[in-house]
C-alpha cells in the first residue's frame, strides 16, 4: 500500500519544502477570508487527482444492471474493477412528487440515491440497499457502503435534452452552457455517517486514499448514469426517430451540486487537513513562480488566459455580486494575456522572474479572483512541479494536550500565531453579531443572528478567534492572581471551558495554514467564502451564489467519460468550453 507522505510547516521558521528561489506566501496573506473565497479549482483538486488515476490504472467500468421502466425509474448497478479492488456503484431512480423537490438537506424524497460498495453486489444485498439507500439519514447502511448520496434532475435541463433526443435532433448548447448538467446532488455522506464505513476503512485504501476521492468518484458515475437515462427515455418515447448525444456534448455534461452552510464548520473543524491542503497549494505555487519562463511556456499561459476568458464568460450566475467579478475576472485575464504578449521574453533575467513579475502585478491592480486563477493556470504550466504534491494531501486532525506546558509560553504562542484574533474587540456587538448553530429537526449546521433568531443555546463552538482571545485574557489574569507562570495543567484545572482551545493552541504552532485568520462572528461576515474554499479543492467550476449562505456548482463538466478510459487522455479538461457543433 502507497504510503501517505505529510509535510509538516511550523508557523516559526516557515520551511520551504522543494520550492526553489521563491518562499511560499505567509498565512497572514493566504488565509484571510476573502482570498480563500476566491480560490479556483486547480491540478490538486481532488477530481483532478481521481481522474489522472482512473486514467493511468485504467480501471475497468461496467454498467452491468440498467433496470429501468419508461420514464426512466428503476435500479442501475455499475461494477468497477480497479487494480486493486472491486467495487459496485448501486443507483435507485424513482418518481419524485415536484411538491417534494427541494435541495435542501431537510429533504426527504430525491429523483434518485446512490451507494457506492466494496465488492459485487447480489440479490439479498441489493434487497437491503433498496431498503435503506432511497431512505438516506432515515435508512441504516453498513460498513460495505462506502459512500451514501442523492441527487434532483436539473429542471431547465432534464426534459429539454429527453425531447430533444427524442425528436433526433442535438440539445442546444447555448442551454447547456447555462446548466452544465441533468442531476444536482445535494449531499454526499461518507465517514461513517449512518452506518457506512468509517474514514480509517477509506483513508488506507489503495484506490480512495486520497482525501473525498470516494465520494467524488461515486459522483463520476452518477454523471454517467445521468446521460445513459435521458437517451433511454428518449428511445422509450420516440423509438423510431430518437438519437443519442454526441461525444462533445456527453463530455460537457457534468454533475450539478447544491451546498449550503452544513460544509462550512468542516474548514473549523479539521485544521490539520486544511493545512495540508493549502500547504501543498501553496508549494506548487512557489514551486512553478521559481521556473525560468520559455516561450513556449509564455505561448501556453496565454492559451490558458483566453481560454479561461471564454469559460468566465460561459459561466452564468443570478447573484448580482458574482456576476460583477466575473466580469471583472474576464476583462483583467484579458489583461493578463495583453501584458505576457507585450512583455515576452526579452532577457534571461525577465525570463527568470517573468512568472514572479506577472503575480505581483496582479497582486497591484487585479482582484482577488483574477491573482488565484492565476496561480492555477501556472500549475497546468508546470505539471511537473505540481502533480507528485498530490500524495502529501492528506492529514490527521489529532492534537495532544501538553499540560507541563508553561503558562508563559502558552501566553507567547497565543501572540505569535493568534495576533489576528486577539486584534478583535469582542466587547463589541458587531464582533459577536452572528452565531453558529444546529438546527433541532435536521442537525443541520444554520446560521443566526444574536438576540434576534432562536438557537443561541445550541451554538457551536465555531468561533475561534474569541476563544482564542478569551483564553489570552484568562492566562493573563491567571498569572496576575498566582503571582508567577504555572504549568497549564493547574490553570484548566481551575478553569476547565478552556481546555480546547488550549489544545488547538498548542497543536496549531506546527500548520502554517490550519487556522482561517477571520471573525466569524462578525457583522458583514459571508459565510459562502467558506463554502466556496471547500469546494474549489473538490474541483467545483462555475460558482453560482444563491445567497450568501449556499451555493450551486458544477463537477467533472468536460471531463473523459468511462468509454474514454484506456485511449490518450490529456489532463486538460477542467475549464470546458461550450461545444461548437
Amino acid at each position: 500500500m502507497t504510503a501517505v507522505k505529510r509535510i509538516v510547516s511550523t508557523q516559526a521558521d516557515n520551511p520551504r519544502p522543494e520550492t526553489g528561489r521563491v518562499s511560499r506566501r505567509p498565512a497572514s496573506e493566504v488565509m484571510q477570508l476573502e482570498r480563500l473565497g476566491s480560490l479556483h479549482a486547480c491540478r490538486l483538486s481532488f477530481i483532478r487527482t481521481l481522474m489522472r488515476k482512473v486514467m493511468a490504472e485504467r480501471w475497468a467500468i461496467q454498467c452491468r444492471v440498467f433496470d429501468l421502466d419508461e420514464k426512466g425509474y428503476g435500479t442501475c448497478i455499475y461494477r468497477i474493477a480497479t487494480p486493486t479492488q472491486l467495487y459496485s456503484l448501486v443507483i435507485f431512480s424513482q418518481y419524485l412528487d415536484p411538491s417534494l423537490r427541494s435541495d435542501r438537506v431537510i429533504a426527504n424524497a430525491w429523483d434518485c440515491a446512490f451507494a457506492l460498495c466494496m465488492g459485487d453486489v447480489d440479490d439479498d444485498y441489493l434487497d437491503v440497499l433498496r431498503e435503506n439507500v432511497p431512505r438516506q439519514e432515515a435508512g441504516r447502511c453498513d460498513p460495505r457502503v462506502l459512500v451514501l448520496s442523492r441527487a434532483n434532475r436539473s429542471l431547465r435541463n432534464f426534459d429539454m435534452v429527453v425531447n430533444a433526443l427524442a425528436a433526433g435532433q442535438k440539445p442546444d448548447p447555448d442551454k447547456l452552457a447555462k446548466v452544465g448538467y441533468l442531476y444536482r446532488t445535494t449531499a454526499v455522506y461518507g465517514n461513517g455517517k449512518f452506518g457506512i464505513a468509517d474514514y480509517p476503512r477509506i483513508r488506507d485504501s489503495e484506490d480512495f486514499g486520497l482525501p473525498f476521492s470516494a465520494q467524488m468518484f461515486a459522483v463520476f458515475l452518477l454523471r454517467d448514469f445521468s446521460i445513459r437515462q435521458v437517451e433511454h427515455i428518449a428511445r422509450c418515447q420516440a423509438p423510431d426517430t430518437a438519437t443519442t448525444l454526441c461525444s462533445p456534448l456527453r463530455r460537457y455534461l457534468g454533475i450539478g451540486n447544491s451546498t449550503g452552510l452544513g460544509m462550512a464548520p468542516f474548514l473549523i473543524n479539521h485544521p490539520a487537513l486544511i493545512n495540508q491542503w493549502l500547504l501543498m497549494r501553496e508549494a506548487a505555487i512557489a514551486r512553478c513562480l521559481s521556473q525560468t519562463a520559455t516561450a513556449e511556456h509564455v505561448e501556453q499561459l496565454c492559451a490558458l488566459l483566453a481560454q479561461a476568458q471564454q469559460h468566465t464568460a460561459e459561466t452564468t450566475t443570478d447573484d448580482e455580486r458574482q456576476t460583477q467579478l466575473n466580469h471583472q475576472l474576464e476583462q483583467e485575464l484579458k489583461l493578463a494575456e495583453e501584458w505576457l504578449k507585450e512583455t515576452g521574453i526579452p532577457d534571461q533575467i525577465m525570463s527568470d522572474r517573468l512568472w514572479q513579475s506577472l503575480c505581483e502585478k496582479a497582486q497591484r491592480e487585479w482582484s482577488l479572483e483574477a491573482q488565484e486563477l492565476i496561480h492555477s493556470l501556472l500549475m497546468e504550466v508546470y505539471p511537473e512541479q505540481t502533480d507528485e504534491l498530490e500524495q502529501t494531501m492528506a492529514a490527521t486532525d489529532e492534537f495532544d494536550l501538553v499540560p507541563e506546558m508553561s503558562t508563559d509560553e502558552l501566553i507567547e504562542r497565543l501572540r505569535r500565531d493568534y495576533d489576528w484574533a486577539l486584534a478583535y474587540d469582542f466587547t463589541q456587538p458587531d464582533e459577536t453579531h452572528l452565531f453558529w448553530y444546529r438546527s433541532a429537526e435536521k442537525e443541520e449546521p444554520r446560521l443566526g443572528e444574536r438576540h434576534v433568531d432562536p438557537g443561541e443555546d445550541r451554538e457551536m463552538p465555531l468561533d475561534i478567534a474569541r476563544q482564542a482571545s478569551g483564553l489570552y485574557s484568562a492566562l493573563l489574569n491567571w498569572e496576575t492572581a498566582q503571582g508567577k507562570c504555572t504549568p497549564v495543567v493547574e490553570f484548566l484545572l481551575a478553569n476547565p471551558q478552556y481546555k480546547g482551545i488550549t489544545r488547538r493552541t498548542q497543536g496549531i504552532s506546527e500548520l502554517a495554514y490550519g487556522e482561517i485568520r477571520a471573525n466569524l462572528l462578525a457583522k458583514g461576515t459571508l459565510p459562502i467564502h467558506l463554502l466556496r474554499c471547500k469546494l474549489a479543492f473538490f474541483g467545483a467550476t462555475k460558482f453560482d451564489p444563491r445567497s450568501d449562505r449556499w451555493v450551486r456548482i458544477t463537477l467533472f463538466q468536460g471531463a473523459p467519460c468511462i468509454e474514454d478510459i484506456g485511449s490518450a487522455f490529456a489532463d486538460d479538461w477542467w475549464m470546458p468550453l461550450k461545444p461548437a457543433l
